[in-house]
């Protein structure tokens, strides 16, 4: 991350505090902080300014602090962060009122309006809705996190044999993803036959058998970003059935992505899947079509039914729908598409990506 990239950053974050009249931010929602001060440690906050940032942590984070963080003013405190920013506030003779990010907790909060003098409100969504688009070196970092999940799995699927556990293909993922010199970028979902009708199963010591069906969702976070994927496959010959339902998947996918576009609706995208599963007499899923992501797994825009807004370039989203039909079987398909104003780019396709499990 350059000094470059964090001011474009934090012009665009003080063009948006200006028109809300806000002269100092107090941010405490992790991500926030990394995004406008480099930062990627824990247990800390930023404090934004109409003159300068400032990032406030301990002494356990100094080091790191003075190595990621560019331009940013860095104070280590002693005290609770509360405290820390009622300190630094008594310097700033300028600033007469505090906002709050709405994320804040309830107790962080409450001590806030304890230990800080002056007026205090809270906002939210302000420097969310600047992430949601992403600058070019976000959407190489989440390629890169898009293209160590795919190189994984390929790794994994090698070793994939009947006899192992859920929990053990989960764990030679994870330790894949490590070896390549990333993180998870959240626990690992693995669902072998039935299992996989739970669309968030939490892997177990289910055996894989000679004829059996496999979900795997997955990501790898680099460089701060996140990937999202999920893939199915079946092990053996599989049914008539089980074809059906992952084509019509795919069919469903493909309906959505192919809608993607800056400026398209998002509810558009959601019911182009939507119906494609309704044409089929087959169970459509409960939950959203997809979701934006980049430092967080979960970020805006969410793509549902309900959904207001139009889709921006810039903005990376996960499409995945999926099927699922309990005690029988559950296929979900997601990949990781940039949002362009011509169209859209598939960010996972180099991901395996097929019905049969070969090895």
């Amino acid at each position: 991350m350059n000094r470059e990239m964090i001011g474009k950053r934090i012009k665009a974050i003080h063009h948006q505090l200006n028109k809300k009249k806000i002269d100092c931010l107090v941010v405490t929602k992790p991500a926030n902080v990394t995004y406008t001060t480099g930062f990627s440690g824990d247990d800390s906050w930023a404090v934004i300014t109409k003159g300068r940032v400032y990032l406030l942590t301990d002494s356990r984070y100094i080091e790191q602090a003075q190595k990621e963080c560019i331009g940013c003013g860095i104070i280590q405190r002693k005290d609770s962060l509360a405290e820390a920013v009622a300190k630094l506030l008594k310097k700033l003779k300028s600033v007469q009122a505090v906002t709050v990010e709405k994320s804040a907790s309830l107790a962080d909060f409450g001590e806030l309006k304890r230990s800080v003098k002056a007026r205090l409100k809270t906002v939210g969504n302000i420097i969310e809705s600047i992430r949601s688009s992403k600058d070019s070196g976000e959407i190489a970092a989440i390629k890169a996190a898009a293209s160590i999940a795919a190189q994984a799995l390929k790794r994994t699927l090698r070793h994939t044999r009947p006899g192992m556990t859920e929990n053990e293909l989960a764990g030679m993922l994870d330790f894949q993803i490590r070896k390549l010199g990333a993180r998870n970028s959240f626990e690992t979902i693995v669902a072998f036959g039935p299992n996989a009708s739970r669309p968030h199963h939490q892997p177990s010591k289910r055996r894989l058998k000679k004829k059996d069906t496999i979900l795997i969702d997955f990501g790898a976070r680099y460089k701060g970003y996140c990937s999202d994927i999920t893939r199915c496959f079946a092990v053996g010959r599989s049914t008539t059935f089980y074809k059906k339902v992952y084509d019509v998947v795919e069919q469903a996918q493909a309906a959505a992505i192919d809608t993607v576009k800056a400026g398209v609706e998002m509810v558009q995208v959601d019911a182009a899947a939507r119906e494609v599963i309704s044409k089929y007499d087959l169970p459509v899923y409960g939950h959203g079509t997809g979701h934006g992501l980049g430092l967080e797994i979960h970020e805006s825009p969410f793509l549902k039914a309900e959904s207001k807004g139009k889709l921006k370039a810039g903005e990376v989203i996960t499409i995945e729908p999926g099927i699922y039909i309990p005690g029988k079987l559950g296929v979900r398909i997601e990949d990781d598409v940039l949002v362009t104003d011509t169209g859209s780019k598939i960010l996972t396709r180099s991901c395996p990506h097929t019905l049969k499990l070969s090895n």
